[in-house]
């Protein structure tokens, strides 16, 4: 008994060594083989701040979304065209 959880366990050791080989082989060929230009370029964030008035728009956008039971793409056409009118419905 104690030698098959012996065996168990260098058995385990041994798949999690070649996991970790293997991945570190991945990881190692994926950084080389990128692009210059991907690798250089910083990344830029994404302007996600809203001012008040835009946010109060939306709002006001999606209750009148509500208010029509719109969902999905129609949902979604809706709220464009409506934040493009300044919170008004066309």
């Amino acid at each position: 008994m104690r030698i098959a959880s012996v065996l168990t366990s260098i058995a385990v050791a041994g798949f999690l060594a070649t996991g970790v080989a293997s991945a570190a082989t991945t990881a190692a060929t994926t950084t080389t083989t990128a692009p210059a230009a991907t690798t250089a370029a910083p990344m830029k964030k994404k302007a996600s701040a809203m001012t008040p008035e835009e946010t109060a728009i939306s709002k006001q956008c999606s209750a009148l979304a509500d208010a029509k039971k719109l969902h999905g793409k129609e949902r979604h056409k809706f709220r464009a065209d409506c934040k493009k009118n300044g919170g008004k419905a066309t």
